[in-house]
Formats: structure tokens, C-alpha cells, sequence
């Protein structure tokens, strides 16, 4: 019986150009017959720059990942963990985004090396009903994500316009429009329009921490893991709320995938210099989500806990009290426009991430426009059914529980990608080296030890 027709796994060099080396494909079973995000792959050149110019010309990729780790499911324990314990969970903040420092360092080296994403890896390693399986529990988790962009939008647009949450839900249908718009324009406009709301975003907070003068010495300190933070129950549960919220599991999908839009030579030596400047870009947009995360803790402590509000949890209660605290007209406003852009940011990404994942596992591909309402009414539905039956307080709680679930999805993206990037005949020389594989690992352990310990105390009913 003839042999099936296989597609090459690199698309043919523009003339001209350098002469392709393939991707390291000994360790695949199969040839990528597509790439990833066909519409927008390898359409911006970053061959003959200077080093400047090409450091530049690779920035973008980082900061679309960056959006995630300061979406507003980010703001709920960020606020919990400033107003009830003061700066003391700082440590936790910089650990956190240490790990999501390297696991989105080996979802880039992925991408560039083995020129397939995260799912398209994970299709042509296991057997269709795991890959199938393994799509499902992703799209949950992008649902989840999705879910807190909608709750964190309505709640701005409430807090800016007295526009009721339900109808503010609603409303957040409509940015399927923004995202389509800019999709057509190209991927640099995408990235150029995600820099710009970070920007905002830190802005607001550097406004806020400014007014709120904190005590500089004790967020030093704050820096410093404090052993108190395994003693104390409550404080550890927060830790691992922040933990769970920092690191998501689409976003390695969404590396992988978005660093294959540069044009970089597909040789060795290319892929080396891809590698090194991708991981440049993402260490540089993940310090600024640091420095957004590190600000709201800071700004909550400063204004909450030495004022004896320590139980400031909800986003809603944080706008309410910033003005009469802090003393300064504007100081809430800054915080719900600072909130808007977040929630608008962290969709834009998402979608894109919904694409990935489903073209990736299923090699199904569906109009933008059509895959962003499936994603958008999943998120919807729920977080409209229970505005209307409880209310603000209800959507709270929501928040909090979609930042449990892509907990638990979390494990099932890391151990892929751990494992891919340390299996040589994926990645040839580009394996990770021991140290490098064991230091992936821990972290791997560790995240799926405390998320699986943050899911088991919410469902036994969490802590007081």
C-alpha cells in the first residue's frame, strides 16, 4: 500500500534567502503539515538587523504572555495578600514570577526550535484520546481565564460608569470586534496595542503607589521569604492563591506559538540567536508584570493594612476606599481604569490563545470571528446567570473560583513542555542541559504540589 503524502514540516525559503535547516524532527512521528497561526507566521523579518534593531524587532511575543500574569484574576489575591498581611507576601510575588520566567523561557525555545507549538507537540506525542483529552481540560482552563476578563471588565465599567455588571458583561461581547480589527491590520499593531495598555496599567500603579507612601524598608523586606509564610495557614493559603494565579497554562501554549511570527534563520546559529533574544523579550515584559503585581500588594498594604482594613478582598471594596484613605480625588478612578485595561488586555490574548489550542490538538481551524463568540459565551453565560441571581458579591466569588480551576489545569501544560524540551531527539542540541532539566522539574513538583493543596482546601471550604 503506497505511503501517505506528507506535507513539509517548513514552509519553502522566500527566494533569496538563506537555505532552510530543518527542525530537529527525529523525536516526532509525524511531519507538521501546518504552522501555527498560519495567517501571521514568520511575516516579521529580523535577519540582517543590528543587534539593536533585532533586539527590537523581537520584542512583542513577551508582553502579549506578560498580559496573563496581570489579568484580574491577578488583582483579587494580589488585594487579599497586601491588606491582610502587609508586604510579607512580596517573596511569594518574585518566586512566582521567577518560575514563570523559565517555564516561558522552554515554551519559546519549543516554538523557535522544534518550529511547533506546545499543542501541535502534544498531538504528535500521545495518542489521540490523551491529545483530545488534554485539549478539553485547556479549553476549560481558557474559558476560566476568559471568565475573569469578563467579571474584571464589567466591574471596571461599573466602578468608571455605574453600568450594571450584567449589562457590563454583556458589553464585553463586543471586543471580538477590537480584536478582529486589529488582526487584520497585522500582528505588530496586535502587539503594539497590548504594549500600550501594559504601559497604562504600570502607569496607574506607579500613580497610585506614589500617593500611598509606603514604607520602603518594609517592602524590602517584603522580598525576603518569611518562614511565617509556612506557619500560617491563612497567609499560606494566599500565597498559593497568588501562585496559582501567576503562572496559567495558556500562556505556554501562546509562546510557543507567537515566537514562530518572526523570520529569523532556520539554521543552528539562527535558532540560537531566536532563542536568546525571545528569552530577552519575555524576562523584560514578565519584570514589568512583576513590578504591576508587586504594586497592587504594595499599594494594598500601604492603604489597607496600616489603616486596620485588613479585610479588603473584593476589587469593588478596594475602589471604594482609595480616595478617602489616600486623601488624593482621582485615586479610585486610576485604579478602575488601570482595571479596564487589564481586562481588555487579557482577552485579546486569550483568543488568540483559544485559536492555538484548538488548531494545535485538533487541527481544526474556524474563523476568528466564530471562535471568539464560543469562547466568549462560555465565559458569559455563567458569569451573567450568577450576576443576576447574586449580585456583585456573587461575581466575586466566581473570580476567585476561576482562578482554582486554571490552577488545576496548570500541570497538565507544564509536564509537556518540561518533558519536550528535554527530550534530545526533539530538541538536538538544544536540549536542556541537566541542571536546567532539574531545575524545570522542581518547579513543575512545586506548582502542581501547592495548586493541588490550593484545590483541596477550597473544595474542604478554604480557611476563614
Amino acid at each position: 500500500m503506497a505511503s501517505p503524502t506528507i506535507v513539509p514540516a517548513v514552509q519553502p525559503p522566500p527566494a533569496g534567502a538563506a537555505p532552510i535547516v530543518e527542525s530537529p524532527s527525529a523525536g516526532f512521528r509525524h511531519a507538521r503539515t501546518a504552522p501555527s497561526l498560519a495567517d501571521v507566521y514568520r511575516t516579521i523579518p529580523v535577519e540582517g538587523l543590528g543587534w539593536f534593531r533585532k533586539l527590537l524587532a523581537f520584542a512583542g511575543p513577551g508582553y502579549l504572555v506578560a498580559v496573563g500574569y496581570m489579568d484580574p484574576g491577578n488583582w483579587a489575591t494580589d488585594l487579599a495578600g497586601g491588606s491582610r498581611f502587609g508586604y510579607t507576601l512580596l517573596s511569594v510575588i518574585l518566586l512566582s514570577n521567577l518560575m514563570a520566567v523559565l517555564l516561558q523561557g522552554l515554551a519559546s525555545k519549543l516554538g523557535i526550535v522544534t518550529g511547533r507549538d506546545l499543542a501541535q507537540a502534544c498531538r504528535d506525542h500521545y495518542s489521540r484520546p490523551v491529545a483530545i483529552g488534554l485539549w478539553f481540560l485547556c479549553e476549560i482552563a481558557i474559558a476560566a481565564c476568559d471568565l475573569a476578563e469578563v467579571i474584571g471588565s464589567a466591574i471596571a465599567l461599573k466602578l468608571l460608569f455605574g453600568i450594571p455588571i450584567t449589562w457590563g458583561i454583556l458589553i464585553t461581547a463586543v471586543d471580538v470586534l477590537l480584536l478582529l480589527a486589529l488582526q487584520r491590520r497585522g500582528f505588530r499593531l496586535l502587539e503594539a496595542v497590548v504594549i500600550i495598555l501594559i504601559a497604562t496599567i504600570g502607569a496607574c500603579f506607579l500613580f497610585e503607589m506614589v500617593i500611598s507612601r509606603p514604607d520602603l524598608a518594609a517592602v524590602a523586606r517584603g522580598f525576603v521569604p518569611d518562614a511565617e509564610i509556612l506557619r500560617n495557614r491563612d497567609m499560606l493559603y494566599i500565597a498559593i492563591g497568588i501562585l496559582g494565579a501567576t503562572v496559567m497554562p495558556h500562556n505556554l501554549y501562546l509562546h510557543s506559538s507567537i515566537v514562530q511570527t518572526r523570520r529569523y534563520e532556520e539554521s543552528v546559529q539562527g535558532r540560537r540567536e531566536a532563542v536568546k533574544y525571545a528569552f530577552f523579550d519575555s524576562t523584560v515584559a514578565l519584570t514589568m508584570a512583576l513590578f504591576i503585581n508587586a504594586a497592587i500588594l504594595i499599594v494594598a498594604a500601604a492603604t489597607f493594612n496600616t489603616t486596620g482594613n485588613t479585610q479588603v478582598a473584593e476589587i469593588q471594596d478596594a475602589h471604594k476606599l482609595l480616595t478617602p484613605l489616600l486623601g488624593v480625588t482621582g485615586a479610585s478612578t486610576v485604579f478602575a481604569l488601570a482595571l479596564l485595561a487589564s481586562g481588555q488586555n487579557s482577552t485579546l490574548t486569550g483568543t488568540l490563545a483559544g485559536q492555538i489550542v484548538m488548531e494545535g490538538f485538533l487541527d481544526l481551524r474556524l474563523r476568528p470571528w466564530v471562535r471568539r463568540l464560543i469562547t466568549r459565551a462560555v465565559a458569559i453565560v455563567p458569569a451573567v446567570a450568577v450576576s443576576a441571581a447574586y449580585g456583585e458579591s456573587g461575581t466575586a466569588k466566581l473570580l476567585i473560583f476561576s482562578q482554582v480551576v486554571l490552577s488545576l489545569q496548570l500541570s497538565f501544560a507544564v509536564f509537556p513542555l518540561v518533558a519536550f524540551t528535554s527530550d534530545r531527539k526533539k530538541m538536538g542540541e538544544f536540549v536542556n542541559p541537566r541542571w536546567l532539566k532539574a531545575a524545570a522539574y522542581f518547579v513543575a513538583v512545586v506548582i502542581a504540589f501547592f495548586n493541588g493543596w490550593l484545590l483541596v482546601q477550597t473544595i474542604a471550604g478554604g480557611v476563614s
